[in-house]
């Protein structure tokens, strides 16, 4: 992947939305500006449906919402941290860091290589710390291309 997974303008620092519907579709806008979704509506019902399957919430106040969809152009990680948490569905309760995975339908395996470096690297109370707190968009894109992006 050439592209970086992630970019500053892919990142909500201390979002206000307040349930999973409006941070998925928040990122998702944020996707739609870079260019990496084409149609909003169509990639939020995929995320939806996926979403419907099983909560994406797991334990460490994480949420990872994901989707393929025909309408993504390049496999990307759009992320918001919440100071409030927001419920995704985990047992330990709402989430304070939210990865939106998106991945083009068809393509390879990237977005299950995505999602495994992300759940591998947030069972790390360091790396989660670091993202948690952060305060510039520009060090949570990095970081994430670091440790994310194979």
């Amino acid at each position: 992947m050439s592209t970086p997974v992630t970019t500053p303008a892919l990142v909500s620092i201390d979002t206000q939305a307040t349930t999973k519907a409006e941070v998925i579709r928040e990122l998702a806008e944020r996707l739609v500006a870079e260019g990496r979704v084409t149609d909003i509506d169509s990639y939020l019902a995929d995320v939806a449906k996926r979403e419907e399957v099983m909560a994406t919430g797991i334990q460490g106040g994480i949420g990872i919402p994901h989707a393929r969809s025909e309408c993504v152009t390049a496999p990307s990680v759009a992320v918001a941290t919440s100071k409030d948490g927001i419920p995704f569905g985990a047992p330990d309760g709402p989430a304070h860091l939210i990865f939106l995975i998106a991945a083009p339908t068809g393509a390879d395996d990237s977005h299950l290589q995505i999602l495994a470096a992300i759940a591998r690297r947030v069972m790390r109370d360091e790396f989660r710390d670091a993202l948690r707190t952060a305060t510039d968009p520009a060090f949570i894109a990095d970081t994430m291309t670091k440790e994310v992006q194979q």
